[in-house]
């Protein structure tokens, strides 16, 4: 009977770590779209608009800031291993750049390599309190009260 016992803690023992191990593969997903290289041959330099491109390779992921921008479409692949933040592994931008008239001016694309970091300014707007509270500022006002605010004599 002990050695049963041995072989079941062996047997949990092993299955526990072969959790913990498939536990520990890492999980790429994919975020995003591209289009793929067979539309965006069909699509003619200098004569197709932004209607005809939206036709042909589908809405962009996101547009230029404005009116009449660029479009560009945005795939990333992030790799999630565990409990580890995750981690972009690739990313791939095609922009299409129209002209003032809204015709394709150039097609280009930008992968992960060409990325630039850019620190971003946290400006916050100050609220000309000198340290009060919200309950301070409703106490303050206590002796402040006047009678005939309320009955409404001047």
């Amino acid at each position: 009977m002990k050695r049963g016992l041995g072989a079941v803690m062996r047997s949990a023992v092993i299955c526990g770590a072969l959790g913990v191990l498939v536990a520990c593969n890492p999980v790429v997903r994919n975020h995003g779209f591209i289009p793929f290289q067979e539309d965006l041959d069909r699509i003619v330099i200098g004569q197709d608009s932004r209607e005809s491109v939206a036709g042909i390779v589908g809405p962009p992921t996101a547009g230029g800031v404005l009116a009449g921008g660029d479009y560009y479409y945005v795939a990333s692949q992030f790799r999630h291993y565990g409990a580890v933040a995750p981690v972009e592994i690739s990313r791939e931008v095609l922009a299409i750049r129209f002209d003032g008239a809204g015709i394709v001016r150039n097609i280009e694309r930008f992968g992960l390599e060409d990325g630039r970091v850019i620190v971003l300014s946290r400006r916050v707007t100050d609220d000309n309190i000198a340290d009060t509270t919200f309950i301070r500022q409703l106490l303050g006002n206590v002796g402040r009260v006047n009678a005939a605010d309320f009955i409404g004599e001047n």
